[in-house]
């Protein structure tokens, strides 16, 4: 059964990283070298987004065939 949730909880390092836990890692198929989007709201929190998410956004502003 595949998990569509799913909680964790990650340390800052020293140098202001954190790690993706494996389960949430393994869940949005996130890979070594990957990269993140990091969007911030001061009131509502932090999201993190695959950067290949803003590919597809992209396909549908700017259709293939179309000019």
């Amino acid at each position: 059964m595949k998990k569509d949730k799913f909680v964790g909880i990650s340390k800052v390092g020293e140098k202001g990283q954190i790690v993706i836990p494996k389960e949430a890692r393994d869940m949005f198929d996130i890979k070594s070298g990957d990269s993140i989007i990091v969007l911030c709201d001061k009131e509502q929190g932090i999201a993190l987004l695959k950067a290949d998410v803003i590919e597809g956004l992209s396909d549908k502003v700017f259709p293939k065939g179309e000019k």
